[in-house]
């Protein structure tokens, strides 16, 4: 920390003195800090105003494929199988008999108190032929499961305790299962190195007393049109039959003897919902233009504020083409006819029940004119949002590029200031010296007049 000591001499309070005149000289940069604030809270506004627009563009984009926004319940008439219905679902209905449902293969080994053979390799065989060759550590049952489990070949193994033999000693039998359902997951484990299974010398270890499968890999079978002359069977490995109907997953959990019906339906509710919150998130956009446009006035007089927005030309026209793409006819047909409408004000609003009420009536327009509207929106937040060339972007590029200029003007206003000060500083301790020197000499004076008095008087 510097000392400063005030005038010494001239008893000035020199350090109060250079402050203030160092804040009149600094009020230019001060003026150029605050336009740096007020343009920062612009900059903000803009980016914020800029990320709901992009947000609202990737939605706006799905809600542009006609019936995208389409809703549906899907349901069956037994509880041992269940439906999904996704976005691209149509309503309908169909009848299926489950066959069977998804099987995982897996077989358990003979017991043994350790691995027959010495060293202890097994050969594991996939449905498709292929093959991988497996060496444990030791003999030992644990041993040989960790090496299965290591070789990552869709097949899980684990030593279980399974008695023990005459002299006490305890057994252990491999349990393997495959790792997915199906038929594709059936297995088989062979005694020997491939070399041996190919010579047709590796022995299954099904083949030793006491081994025994489990249960088989299977896949699920469902019937379509049971009974009929269209009768059609599907397969599934995992239990679920995925585009059993456009858009709608079906999985099964357990065999029916009676056909189940499946059944598709549109859910209104749910449509309404999801098209009134891409209507809302419009409205919340044009709103927050609104808000941040307005000039604030206060009661009883005083400066006016104005808003972040108040006469900014791209997001006024930004405001206006959103409006436009809300509240223009579709192929001739206007959104408010389904209840989504601006009024004097300029308030974007979804009206639920008019809108049930279009869906009930004309399902296909509906989807057409709010498709036909997404699309316009799209086009409009990719003009002004896009990352590349978007005029709102531009903008938020130019007033950042303006805020850099002005941050180097503050930083030559530091160097200029900074200058400044040294220069009073020195100027005033310069005052001190002079002041010093010439009380100094005003003391030497003064004494050597003194000095020459008495001589006046004795002469």
């Amino acid at each position: 920390m510097a000392l400063s000591l005030d005038g010494l001499v001239s008893g000035l309070k020199t350090t109060e003195l250079i402050k203030a005149l160092m804040d009149v000289h600094s009020i230019p940069k001060n003026l150029l800090k605050s336009k740096i604030a007020d343009k920062g809270v612009v900059i903000s506004n803009l980016q914020s105003l800029n990320a709901s627009l992009q947000d609202l563009a990737v939605k706006a984009k799905s809600a542009s494929v006609r019936g995208a926004m389409s809703q549906f319940t899907a349901t069956s008439s037994a509880n041992t199988v269940t439906v999904t219905a996704g976005a691209n679902a149509t309503a309908g209905s169909v009848d299926i008999v489950v066959d069977s449902v998804a099987g995982r293969h897996s077989i358990v080994s003979a017991p043994h108190a350790a691995w027959p053979d010495s060293p202890p390799v097994v050969t594991l065989q996939n449905s498709k032929g292929e093959r991988v060759e497996v060496t444990a550590a030791s003999t030992s049952m644990q041993d040989v499961a960790q090496a299965i489990n290591r070789a990552g070949f869709g097949v899980t193994a684990a030593a279980v305790r399974a008695g023990s033999n005459a002299d006490g000693t305890p057994l252990y039998r491999l349990q393997l299962n495959a790792a997915e359902p199906g038929a594709a997951g059936s297995f088989s484990v062979l005694r020997g190195d491939i070399a041996s299974v190919e010579a047709g010398t590796a022995a299954d270890i099904l083949a030793d007393p006491g081994a025994a499968t489990v249960s088989t890999g299977t896949d699920a079978q469902v019937r379509l049109w049971a009974g009929t002359a269209a009768e059609q069977i599907v397969t599934s490995a995992n239990g679920t039959f995925t585009d059993l109907l456009p858009g709608v997953d079906v999985t099964v959990s357990a065999a029916s003897a009676q056909p189940v019906t499946v059944t598709v339906t549109t859910d209104v509710a749910e449509q309404a919902k999801a098209h009134e919150a891409f209507v809302t998130q419009i409205a919340k956009i044009l709103s927050g233009i609104d808000k941040g446009s307005t000039a604030t006035v206060p009661t009883g007089g005083g400066a006016t504020t104005l808003g972040v927005f108040t006469g900014d030309s791209t997001v006024r026209s930004l405001r206006r083409s959103l409006a436009d793409a809300v509240q223009y006819p579709v192929d001739g047909v206007s959104p408010s006819t389904m209840g989504i409408s601006i009024d004097r004000y300029g308030v974007l609003s979804f009206d639920e029940e008019r809108f049930s009420a279009a869906l009930a009536a004309d399902p296909a327009q509906v989807a057409t004119v709010f498709s036909g509207l997404a699309a316009r929106v799209q086009e409009v937040t990719d003009t002004y949002s896009d990352k590349y060339d978007g005029l709102l972007t531009a903008r938020i590029t130019g007033q950042q590029n303006e805020v850099d200029v002005l941050g180097e003007q503050v930083e030559r206003w530091d160097v200029r200031l900074a200058q400044r000060k040294a220069s009073l500083e020195r100027t005033y301790a310069q005052l001190e010296v002079q002041l010093s020197r010439m009380q100094s000499q005003s003391s030497y004076l003064t004494s050597q007049l003194a000095a020459l008095a008495p001589q006046q008087k004795g002469s």
